[in-house]
């Protein structure tokens, strides 16, 4: 069902979500209850059936709610009422948000209780306010890690069953994140099995937590970021110092990159990762692609990522060229660090799937490369709208030309 046949369904159709906890026996508001009592189809998932079922009227239809979501919803197509159960604030990484997105023009009523982390906070009397909440659930690593760059004081993490408390303390302690105490919270709202345990990221790596679960995470030391990381710190390509982008350079190609005002960041010939790694530490909203051809460049990325606490890299082991770069995040930033004698052809690439607004950037050696790189641009049709020239210590002028 496409979105607009879903549209077309709906105009006329009504949620009622409620939002429930883990307890049996929990209370619910008056205006939910009478929502329960004139109900005739209902729809949550599995637990929520288990938890609700006995409150339901007589004949209830019961749609459960299942990935993938098209199914449910075709299953939803042609019914004017439905209640749907779910966990605590329907709002808070939701299905009324999904309900919002899917069907914008459906009336949609919330009943919420309390959402787990809510309820951890509360079991820990910890003041919330400050807290910045990210959901693992059914969702990639991003935002999380994101939290985790950002240096975030106080974090609140909704997990899934991949996405546990074991997975997730293990990759907070690959990266050195263990400057934060970890409380999970089990089965929140279950006056039976509910715990909460505090503990540290290492003890938290082998914590087997029943589901449900939440964490919230609270950092115990700052851990130092640079601005700027000298090259020397870097693992590098057979220890040759020469093919790294230095640490001033790499400051002025990423202000020539305009990274704060993009979000999807190519990097083309990486190398030792020196660029994508600065570029995520700096700039942690990004998503950061790179590319190289040398096989040993995966595992100086990954290598030189946990030494500096860079996580979500995407490292792309091939030769540019040969990529199917429509399976990647369309970039609105792109660096080009070594092109292989095909300038022309690379820029012609780049320029299929540049998006409106975005920038290339390419730091030349030579006369010969920088006019390449000028000739190229005219040919896609783009300015070069920027040069800097800088040199460090002893080694040669690097012309940062930046084309728009």
């Amino acid at each position: 069902m496409s979105k607009n046949d879903a549209k077309g369904s709906f105009n006329n159709a009504s949620f009622l979500i409620i939002g429930i906890s883990d307890n049996p026996e929990q209370e619910l508001t008056a205006a939910a209850q009478e929502a329960i009592a004139r109900g005739k189809v209902f729809s949550g998932g599995k637990r929520h059936y288990e938890l609700m079922k006995s409150r339901l009227p007589q004949g209830a239809q019961w749609i459960e709610i299942t990935v993938p979501l098209a199914d449910v919803f075709k299953q939803y197509k042609g019914i004017p009422q439905i209640v749907v159960f779910a966990s605590g604030d329907p709002l808070f990484y939701g299905f009324a948000a999904t309900v919002q997105r899917e069907f914008p023009d459906a009336k949609i009523e919330v009943y919420p209780t309390f959402n787990s982390l809510q309820m951890l906070a509360h079991r820990m009397l910890l003041p919330y306010q400050d807290m910045h909440a990210v959901s693992l659930t059914g969702r990639p690593w991003k935002d999380f890690q994101d939290a985790l760059i950002s240096r975030e004081k106080l974090i609140g993490v909704l997990t899934d069953r991949t996405r546990t408390p074991r997975a997730i303390a293990s990759m907070m302690q690959e990266y050195g994140y263990d400057n934060y105490s970890i409380t999970i919270g089990e089965c929140m709202g279950n006056p039976h099995n509910e715990k909460v345990t505090t503990m540290t990221v290492a003890q938290a790596m082998f914590y087997e937590a029943d589901f449900p679960n939440c964490m919230i995470l609270q950092m115990t030391e700052q851990r130092g970021r640079l601005f700027g990381i000298p090259e020397e710190r870097f693992e590098l390509l057979d220890g040759r110092v020469n093919m790294i982008t230095k640490m001033p350079i790499r400051l002025a190609t990423l202000a020539a990159l305009e990274l704060g005002r993009h979000k999807s960041f190519w990097d083309i010939g990486f190398c030792t990762g020196s660029v994508s790694i600065e570029a995520r530490l700096q700039f942690p909203h990004l998503v950061i692609t790179a590319f190289e051809k040398r096989p040993q460049g995966k595992e100086l990325l990954d290598s030189n990522s946990r030494r500096f606490g860079a996580p979500g890299i995407n490292g792309v082991i091939c030769d540019f060229m040969d990529a199917d770069t429509n399976i990647y995040p369309a970039p609105d930033a792109v660096f080009i660090g070594g092109h292989g004698g095909q300038m022309q052809e690379m820029l012609q690439t780049i320029n299929s799937v540049l998006l409106p607004g975005g920038v290339i950037v390419f730091n030349s050696v030579s006369d010969e490369s920088a006019a390449a790189f000028r000739q190229g641009i005219e040919s896609i049709g783009r300015h070069i709208t920027g040069t800097t020239r800088m040199a460090v210590d002893e080694h040669n002028p690097i012309l940062i030309m930046k084309a728009e």
